[in-house]
């Protein structure tokens, strides 16, 4: 009865229409999702804007380029007697207010060599947390997860929900002595917001009014306030507030180094002016980074940690040796054989996150060349049908990981007080309309690959007439390359051909940007919880795009 139901499913896939997508070729067209986001973001009725959301994820889903493996957490190695620091559910670390008894340094790693260091041009989970530890928004993120003032002491809204006012909190310092003001995030936002600084999350001010060339965000003329206006209400106002893009940059050193061409000169290299807890004292690339306690940072009385070592690197044998060996004192990485014998340690520590594993097809690949949208989408949805994610969880995850069969999270609020994914949307497990069901379907995911013109012999293998090969893009941690493996065996059964090509960290960022790549690993944690944080990343003119839907 399942295998007649799974078929049946099948077909239906197969003769369905792909929501949104072009009539020719075998890219999707995206014009229709684009003004669906900004529909989204229009809207002042939040119930229709939870529909609207679904929508978006139905027309992403049905594409088939996003393959959900499973849904976060996180791990970590922290040494005994080491307190006060935290993370959220956004993966952000923060550890200006940890204590570690006598010890006034902190030996840590959290990557290899950071991508970008300029807050504004930053888009990797490691770059936001050095952000958040050495610049800051005006609000943050306390112990317990929750918004807190930080840069401004509060705020004030309109009725209509669409003025913004923050009051700018008195002293403030950048790293050099020098005032800090409103002013400052008037520029930074402008900056950020601006075309000829290509921030991956440019996007993200789309909801102000005067995007993106006449911003609304502007400082009072004493520099104690900042004012905000907004094209709609944003329930997520103060989460942007407290996101790194939204940092305020000193603009004197931005403008002694940076050019057109590389807007985030001012950052590559240590001394560089910060306005958060700790500012870059050195950095000997690809090995290390020291940070040092800021001593004009508004808070400063409350910093214990004098400094900051943070080892760069991406082998995690070797990170996890310096950990055992006392070389450091917490780790962000460790190696996947020695998981399940540290379930049990006190050090070892897992924490929620909200986001998703998964990965990602270039839709402009060759791999789609000659098929129609449909036969291209399904061609990427069989080989979602031939994961089994319940094994890459259980033999690589370990740590109680759930499976993905969308790629919204489980968890995520939906804005209009309830859960995105409440029972009643039985799609998301079922494998309805693009989604996945929790377990492999190796028969269905046949049938798919029929319809777009390839063919099997009598024992369900592709037929040589028809192959299928392409390389599968990683960076260097064992985990990444233990789920590659598991990925390339699951598409194996049926004669599918996967390469693993593994590369270093900051390469592999700015590969995937680039659509320099036909299959890729892929991961999303959350910026705030709302859901259109994960679907306006798609659109066609995010950054963060790497399937390079409109392109």
């Amino acid at each position: 009865m399942k295998k007649l139901f799974a078929l049946l499913m099948a077909a239906l896939m197969v003769m369905s229409s792909v929501a949104a997508l072009a009539d020719a070729g075998s890219e999707p067209a995206w014009a229709d999702y684009d003004a669906l986001i900004a529909e989204i973001k229009a809207t002042t009725d939040f119930a229709k804007r939870a529909e609207l959301m679904h929508q978006a994820e139905d027309i992403l889903m049905d594409t088939g380029a996003v393959l959900p493996i499973y849904y976060y957490n996180d791990v970590y190695m922290a040494k005994e007697g080491l307190t006060g620091y935290y993370s959220n559910a956004y993966a952000t670390k923060f550890f200006m207010y940890a204590d570690y008894g006598d010890n006034t340094t902190l030996r840590l790693q959290l990557a290899s060599e950071p991508d970008k260091l300029d807050p504004a041009l930053n888009s990797s989970v490691d770059g936001a947390c050095l952000a958040a530890n050495s610049f800051g928004g005006l609000y943050t993120y306390d112990a317990n997860g929750e918004l807190a003032p930080n840069f401004a002491t509060g705020y004030t809204v309109s009725e209509d929900g669409l003025t913004y006012v923050f009051t700018i909190r008195d002293g403030l310092k950048w790293s050099d002595g020098s005032d800090l003001t409103a002013k400052d995030f008037e520029y930074s936002w402008k900056r950020a917001a601006a075309d000829e600084t290509a921030a991956d999350y440019s996007y993200m001010f789309d909801g102000i009014a005067g995007y993106p060339d006449n911003l609304q965000a502007t400082a009072s003329e004493d520099g104690k306030t900042f004012t905000v206006v907004l094209k709609a209400p944003c329930a997520y106002m103060l989460d942007l507030a407290a996101f790194p893009t939204f940092f305020p940059v000193q603009q004197a050193c931005v403008e002694a180094s940076a050019t057109p061409d590389n807007p985030g000169a001012w950052a590559l290299e240590a001394g560089f002016v910060t306005s958060g807890a700790y500012t870059l004292e050195s950095w000997d690339h690809n090995v290390s980074m020291v940070y040092v306690k800021n001593p004009y940072f508004w808070d400063a009385e409350n910093v214990k940690i004098e400094r900051l070592e943070f080892m760069l690197s991406d082998d995690d044998t070797a990170i996890f040796a310096a950990y055992q060996n006392g070389d450091l004192d917490f780790s962000d990485s460790v190696p996947t054989d020695q998981i399940a014998s540290l379930l049990d340690n006190p050090e070892f520590h897992i924490v929620d996150e909200l986001g998703t594993y998964y990965v990602a097809f270039n839709v402009k690949s060759s791999l789609f060349d000659g098929m129609t949208v449909e036969q291209a989408a399904n061609f990427r949805k069989a080989l979602g049908l031939l994961v089994d994610r319940q094994y890459i969880v259980d033999t690589v995850g370990q740590t109680g990981q759930k499976v993905a069969t969308s790629f919204l999270p489980a968890g995520m609020l939906d804005g209009n007080g309830g859960i995105f994914k409440d029972a009643a949307n039985w799609n998301y497990i079922n494998g309805e309309d693009g989604y996945y069901a929790e377990e492999p379907d190796v028969d269905a995911a046949i049938e798919l690959l029929k319809s777009a013109g390839f063919e099997f012999d009598a024992n369900g293998m592709l037929s040589a007439s028809t192959p299928i090969s392409f390389e599968y893009l990683t960076n260097n941690t064992s985990g990444h390359i233990a789920v590659a493996e598991c990925l390339q065996q699951d598409f194996a059964q049926i004669g599918i051909n996967m390469t693993i090509k593994s590369i270093d960290w900051a390469v592999f960022l700015n590969e995937r940007k680039e659509g320099n790549f036909d299959v890729a690993r892929e991961g999303w944690i959350a910026d705030f919880n709302d859901p259109i944080n994960m679907m306006e990343m798609w659109t066609t003119v995010s950054g963060n795009n790497d399937a390079q839907f409109g392109r």
